[in-house]
């Protein structure tokens, strides 16, 4: 009788570690969906930045872009538009919700996969803090050096309307 209770113990306990927390698990039925990015700023230093984001486009080209979130298998994507300055098209990503006890913020991370789901970046990805979200608006950011200063780089979404 007793191995069988540490048996139960030990798989309750494994069972717990794996899963996320009720903060997580709302913060990603929220997520899901369809959003577009509005806007990308850059916070806590002056002047103009060009900036190369997710190792894959200019600021600019993010502006505007189409974002899906599929919460039941963790997967979705984001649209560039075409343009002379942007590579159009999907990238696929694979993203959870992370919380961070530490800071008591949670963070979305992500990282890029194939239309097969199979990663293509060597398990390597991106976080960005949750600093708002709601119903119709999301509100991300990251924190990055710039010639040893700090920049946050914010990113604003809005929630695409259902047709």
């Amino acid at each position: 009788m007793k191995k069988h209770n540490v048996l139960l113990i030990f798989m309750a306990l494994m069972f717990s570690a794996c899963s996320i927390s009720k903060e997580a698990r709302s913060q990603r039925n929220l997520i899901s969906g369809s959003w577009t990015l509005d806007n990308v700023a850059f916070e806590n230093n002056t002047g103009n930045f060009k900036a190369v984001l997710f190792n894959d486009v200019e600021d600019i080209c993010l502006e505007g872009s189409d974002w899906f979130f599929r919460d039941n298998n963790s997967t979705g994507r984001y649209t560039i538009a075409p343009s002379t300055l942007c590579n159009g098209g999907d990238r696929f990503i694979r993203w959870s919700v992370v919380d961070r006890a530490e800071s008591y913020t949670s963070e979305l991370q992500f990282k890029f996969i194939d239309e097969k789901l199979k990663d293509i970046s060597g398990g390597a990805g991106y976080r960005l803090n949750i600093e708002s979200l709601g119903e119709q608006a999301m509100t991300l950011k990251s924190n990055v050096m710039v010639d040893g200063e700090p920049i946050s780089v914010v990113y604003e979404f809005s929630r695409k309307q259902q047709r």
